[in-house]
């Protein structure tokens, strides 16, 4: 895997929404570092990626509410255990699941593996929260894909919250995990 800064000189052949992702980031000046790979589809593949590009590895979890009436995007450090329960409550939502794909792709526009804080672009309506462990807040990099899992971006957690997320539309809950 080789390291490249920003979008990829000739985007012939990649995805209509990771053009968009990349358009976006250029758009509000948010400089990045992207590295190109195999579709990351665990998080054994991403830890191999997220050395290459040193940074945190983030697990994005889309879940929803029992009666798929809210939705969620879950971004989390990729060691840390999830247990439902814990953010039940810091949530105030009696039981959460994973979404499905179908709701993952009308809503961001994502498929499984490749979720991702990008996909909330395509959001417009609003109806996915975005959820963030502090541990992912505390740190000074952040990385993610570019809306497909063959590409994994580097940027500025500061940039993501007070550029991206703003620029969105979307605000965050902060959780501890």
């Amino acid at each position: 895997m080789e390291l490249f800064t920003g979008r990829p000189a000739d985007c012939s052949g990649r995805l209509e929404k990771e053009r968009r992702a990349y358009d976006l980031l250029d758009e509000l000046g948010i400089p990045f570092q992207r590295t190109d790979h195999a579709p990351a589809d665990t998080m054994e593949v991403c830890n191999e990626i997220d050395a290459v590009l040193d940074v945190l590895i983030c697990k994005n979890l889309f879940l929803c509410n029992r009666q798929k009436t809210k939705f969620y995007l879950l971004l989390m450090p990729g060691d840390k255990p999830f247990k439902t329960k814990d953010l039940s409550k810091q949530l105030g939502v009696a039981r959460l699941s994973f979404g499905s794909a179908e709701d993952m792709e009308r809503l961001m526009d994502l498929t499984p593996g490749s979720v991702t804080v990008l996909g909330l672009m395509n959001d417009t309506e609003h109806q996915v929260q975005l959820v963030v462990d502090r541990d992912v807040l505390e740190q000074q990099w952040f990385g993610c894909h570019p809306c497909i899992n063959t590409s994994s971006l580097k940027m500025k957690t500061s940039d993501v919250v007070e550029k991206l997320l703003p620029a969105m539309g979307h605000e965050l809950i902060q959780v501890a995990l």
